[in-house]
Protein backbone atom coordinates (compact mmCIF):
# COMPACT_ATOMS: atom_id res chain seq x y z
CA UNK A 1 0.00 0.00 0.00
CA UNK A 2 1.34 3.10 -0.78
CA UNK A 3 0.25 7.13 -0.06
CA UNK A 4 -0.55 8.93 -2.45
CA UNK A 5 -1.23 12.62 -3.44
CA UNK A 6 -4.71 13.03 -5.79
CA UNK A 7 -6.53 15.92 -7.64
CA UNK A 8 -10.08 15.19 -8.19
CA UNK A 9 -11.81 17.44 -10.78
CA UNK A 10 -15.62 16.77 -11.06
CA UNK A 11 -18.01 18.69 -13.48
CA UNK A 12 -21.74 18.10 -13.25
CA UNK A 13 -24.14 19.39 -16.01
CA UNK A 14 -28.30 19.28 -15.13
CA UNK A 15 -30.60 18.76 -17.27
CA UNK A 16 -31.61 22.48 -17.81
CA UNK A 17 -27.78 23.51 -18.44
CA UNK A 18 -26.11 24.39 -15.29
CA UNK A 19 -22.47 23.51 -14.84
CA UNK A 20 -21.15 22.78 -11.52
CA UNK A 21 -17.66 22.32 -10.66
CA UNK A 22 -15.54 20.54 -7.85
CA UNK A 23 -11.45 20.80 -7.26
CA UNK A 24 -9.69 19.43 -4.52
CA UNK A 25 -6.78 18.03 -3.22
CA UNK A 26 -6.86 14.61 -0.96
CA UNK A 27 -4.67 12.02 0.70
CA UNK A 28 -5.36 8.50 -0.50
CA UNK A 29 -3.86 5.20 -0.69
CA UNK A 30 -3.27 3.21 -3.76
CA UNK A 31 -2.79 -0.63 -4.06
CA UNK A 32 -2.92 -3.69 -6.35
CA UNK A 33 -5.07 -6.55 -5.32
CA UNK A 34 -7.16 -9.57 -7.22
CA UNK A 35 -5.87 -8.22 -10.69
CA UNK A 36 -7.01 -4.77 -10.16
CA UNK A 37 -5.41 -1.70 -8.53
CA UNK A 38 -7.81 -0.11 -5.76
CA UNK A 39 -7.26 3.69 -4.83
CA UNK A 40 -9.09 4.69 -1.41
CA UNK A 41 -9.84 8.41 -0.29
CA UNK A 42 -11.95 10.31 2.23
CA UNK A 43 -14.39 12.64 0.61
CA UNK A 44 -14.32 16.45 1.30
CA UNK A 45 -17.02 18.80 2.96
CA UNK A 46 -16.33 20.95 -0.58
CA UNK A 47 -18.13 18.26 -2.80
CA UNK A 48 -21.14 17.46 -0.34
CA UNK A 49 -19.80 14.21 0.51
CA UNK A 50 -17.83 14.65 4.16
CA UNK A 51 -17.74 11.89 6.17
CA UNK A 52 -17.82 9.15 3.03
CA UNK A 53 -14.48 7.05 1.95
CA UNK A 54 -14.63 6.41 -1.40
CA UNK A 55 -13.03 3.13 -2.98
CA UNK A 56 -11.94 3.20 -6.41
CA UNK A 57 -11.30 -0.43 -8.19
CA UNK A 58 -9.42 -0.23 -11.43
CA UNK A 59 -9.77 -2.99 -13.44
CA UNK A 60 -9.52 -4.03 -17.94
CA UNK A 61 -12.20 -1.55 -19.41
CA UNK A 62 -14.08 -0.92 -15.98
CA UNK A 63 -13.91 1.19 -13.23
CA UNK A 64 -16.45 0.43 -10.03
CA UNK A 65 -16.63 3.36 -7.12
CA UNK A 66 -17.82 2.67 -3.97
CA UNK A 67 -19.00 5.29 -1.15
CA UNK A 68 -19.71 4.67 1.92
CA UNK A 69 -20.32 6.94 5.48
CA UNK A 70 -23.19 9.07 5.30
CA UNK A 71 -24.08 8.38 2.12
CA UNK A 72 -23.57 4.52 0.37
CA UNK A 73 -24.16 3.96 -3.02
CA UNK A 74 -21.87 1.68 -5.95
CA UNK A 75 -21.57 2.56 -9.48
CA UNK A 76 -19.62 0.85 -12.21
CA UNK A 77 -18.69 2.45 -15.38
CA UNK A 78 -18.16 0.48 -18.41
CA UNK A 79 -18.28 2.27 -21.55
CA UNK A 80 -21.39 2.05 -23.36
CA UNK A 81 -22.72 -0.18 -20.72
CA UNK A 82 -25.72 1.11 -18.17
CA UNK A 83 -25.94 -0.18 -14.66
CA UNK A 84 -28.53 0.13 -12.15
CA UNK A 85 -27.84 0.68 -8.01
CA UNK A 86 -29.33 2.42 -5.43
CA UNK A 87 -28.01 5.77 -3.97
CA UNK A 88 -28.76 5.96 -0.34
CA UNK A 89 -28.43 9.50 1.78
CA UNK A 90 -29.97 10.82 4.91
CA UNK A 91 -32.68 11.79 3.14
CA UNK A 92 -33.68 8.03 1.85
CA UNK A 93 -32.82 5.91 -0.88
CA UNK A 94 -32.66 6.35 -4.39
CA UNK A 95 -32.46 4.52 -7.47
CA UNK A 96 -29.53 5.48 -10.12
CA UNK A 97 -28.59 4.74 -13.62
CA UNK A 98 -25.65 5.44 -14.83
CA UNK A 99 -24.67 5.24 -18.17
CA UNK A 100 -20.41 5.61 -19.27
CA UNK A 101 -19.52 7.85 -22.60
CA UNK A 102 -15.97 7.53 -21.65
CA UNK A 103 -13.64 5.66 -19.46
CA UNK A 104 -9.94 5.46 -19.17
CA UNK A 105 -6.89 5.23 -16.84
CA UNK A 106 -2.97 5.29 -16.55
CA UNK A 107 -0.82 4.17 -13.94
CA UNK A 108 2.88 4.00 -14.28
CA UNK A 109 5.22 1.51 -11.96
CA UNK A 110 6.05 4.43 -9.57
CA UNK A 111 2.08 4.04 -8.80
CA UNK A 112 1.49 8.13 -10.35
CA UNK A 113 -1.11 8.67 -13.05
CA UNK A 114 -4.90 9.52 -13.80
CA UNK A 115 -8.14 8.39 -13.87
CA UNK A 116 -11.42 10.04 -16.29
CA UNK A 117 -14.65 9.01 -16.80
CA UNK A 118 -17.28 10.72 -18.40
CA UNK A 119 -21.23 9.13 -17.68
CA UNK A 120 -24.23 10.33 -17.40
CA UNK A 121 -26.71 9.88 -14.56
CA UNK A 122 -30.78 9.54 -13.65
CA UNK A 123 -31.04 9.67 -10.00
CA UNK A 124 -34.66 8.41 -9.61
CA UNK A 125 -35.66 10.26 -12.77
CA UNK A 126 -35.92 13.51 -10.86
CA UNK A 127 -32.46 14.50 -11.29
CA UNK A 128 -30.17 14.05 -14.95
CA UNK A 129 -27.31 15.02 -15.38
CA UNK A 130 -23.92 14.89 -17.89
CA UNK A 131 -20.86 14.16 -15.20
CA UNK A 132 -17.29 13.96 -15.65
CA UNK A 133 -14.58 13.00 -13.29
CA UNK A 134 -10.98 13.30 -13.21
CA UNK A 135 -8.39 11.91 -11.07
CA UNK A 136 -4.80 12.49 -10.80
CA UNK A 137 -2.69 10.31 -8.61
CA UNK A 138 0.77 12.22 -8.17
Amino acid sequence: MKNVMLKIEGVQISADGEESIIEFMTEGKIYEKEKGTYIVYKESEICGMDGCTTTLKLFEGKISMKRFGTANSEMVFEKGKKYKSNYATPYGNFDMEILTKKVSYEMSDEKKGSVYIEYAMDLQGMMQSKNALNISIM
